[in-house]
């Protein structure tokens, strides 16, 4: 059982920057694809980036394509979130996925099977 923990969350002033880690328990096997979601208050939970094991496939939904980058480094287990530009519309939770069951790139939260605790990203104007 994989375990997943965010870390790097917390307040910044729009323009600014931020960057998110997500630790894995264990060595993520070779097949497991990482995500990043993000949920405001009162809003579903939203597909932010998706990397692939060998972190040369990425998607990014399209608010925060420019401004975040997605990548990972398979022997510390982690995943990264550089985030730039913030905008206070990036206030949310975010959490890190992992999916142990697909091997492509997806969007839809139901293609993930491990998740974090997610930790709170806050932009003030």
């Amino acid at each position: 059982q994989v375990q997943l923990v965010e870390s790097g969350g917390g307040l910044v002033q729009a323009g600014g920057s931020l960057r998110l880690s997500c630790a894995a328990s264990e060595r993520t096997p070779r097949l497991y694809p990482m995500g990043w979601f993000r949920q405001a208050p009162g809003k579903e939970r939203d597909f932010v980036a998706a990397i692939s094991w060998s972190g040369g496939d990425t998607l990014y939904t399209d608010s925060v394509k420019g401004r975040f980058t997605i990548s990972r480094d398979n022997g510390k287990n982690t995943e990264y979130l550089q985030m730039n530009s913030l905008k206070p519309e990036d206030t949310a939770v975010y959490f890190c996925a992992a999916t142990s069951t697909y091997s492509g790139l997806y969007i839809g939260r139901e293609y993930y099977n491990y998740w974090g605790r997610g930790t709170q990203v806050t932009v003030s104007s």
